[in-house]
């Protein structure tokens, strides 16, 4: 959600806190690559933010202004600078600057960040369902599918959109992105901003990025989720679409598709996650990322539930817990 609307639902002051909590997030997760030493390809990046049509230009300069007042750093991009600059047809965009972004690959950071734990002692059980939950006064007991038990004082919820199934209300609804993933590329010409992330104001918008290994990453046409097995029969004519979009923006890289699928995302009501403590399911924290944002986010829930966890404040952790809602009393006409 831009800031200058999230501005409007909840307040100017906790939007931009919680924009700031993405920025923040997206270094620390820079430091801790370095800090464990983790190869998973991650990349400070510029990012472009296009007006996919003439007339969001309006909607657009009110979102650089939030970002200006913010304190973030961006620059205005007229049709002229674009032109200049990319292959790109927009009229206008914001670019915030190198640093503001990054890319990340979130397969590897899983599996690095997964050895790295263990390595700490963590004990790391896959293809594994808890098939029952038990809470007592001090603790959480969990029975899993093999038969096996496991008591712990805390329990946390990081499953995404499937910990609806462990919530009393629904809080997300849910979406369908499809995406592709390019064979190598030996260069980008019209590619603005030294290979910045791009995405623009559409709903649903299109977004991309590149790889260091010299792939395109594309998705966007998101749909509203039915099943899996409807939303999986359009990868197809999605891909397609993603393609022509990719060839009217880049005329001069070719494109081969090297694989193409869709995925099922979770959105809020005010495009923020859910972190911490539900007060209807005790002994049990939350870190739902949701949005399609979840690489940032769960670097905040993970600071969030530590200092919750070890007993310390945190600042951002009223940003995201389950009574924002209620407490702002807010909504958007």
């Amino acid at each position: 959600m831009p800031l200058h609307r999230l501005a409007r639902k909840i307040g100017e002051r906790d939007a931009v806190a919680s924009y700031h909590a993405c920025r923040d997030a997206v270094r620390h997760i820079g430091a801790l690559v370095r800090r464990l030493r983790l190869k998973a390809d991650f990349a400070p990046r510029a990012s472009l933010l296009l007006a996919s049509r003439p007339e969001h230009e309006a909607a657009l300069r009110r979102e650089f202004s939030a970002r200006v007042d913010a304190g973030f750093s961006v620059e205005w991009w007229d049709r002229k600078q674009i032109a200049a600059g990319s292959s790109l047809e927009h009229t206008a965009a914001i670019l915030s600057h190198r640093g503001e972004a990054a890319e990340i690959d979130a397969y590897r950071f899983t599996h690095a960040l997964l050895d790295a734990s263990r390595a700490c002692g963590a004990i790391v059980c896959d293809r594994t369902t808890v098939k029952h939950t038990r809470r007592t006064s001090r603790s959480v007991v969990l029975t899993t599918d093999r038969g096996a038990r496991v008591r712990a004082r805390q329990l946390v919820i990081a499953a995404g959109y499937e910990a609806d199934a462990f919530l009393p209300e629904k809080v997300t609804e849910l979406h369908s992105t499809f995406a592709l993933v390019s064979e190598p590329v030996a260069e980008f010409p019209g590619w603005p901003a030294e290979r910045a992330l791009i995405w623009e104001t559409a709903d649903p918008y299109v977004y991309l990025r590149t790889t260091v290994d010299g792939r395109i990453l594309m998705g966007g046409f998101d749909e509203p989720f039915r099943d899996p097995k409807a939303r999986d029969r359009l990868v197809g004519a999605k891909t397609a679409a993603l393609v022509r979009r990719f060839h009217r923006w880049f005329p001069a890289i070719k494109l081969e598709v090297a694989c193409a699928w869709a995925g099922t995302f979770a959105t809020t009501p005010d495009g923020l996650p859910f972190i911490g403590v539900h007060r209807e399911v005790p002994r049990t924290f939350f870190a739902l990322g949701y949005g399609g944002n979840g690489i940032t986010y769960s670097l905040t829930a993970a600071r969030i539930l530590r200092d919750r966890l070890l007993g310390r404040a945190n600042r951002e952790a009223r940003l995201f817990d389950f009574g924002r809602c209620a407490e702002s009393g807010r909504t958007e006409k």
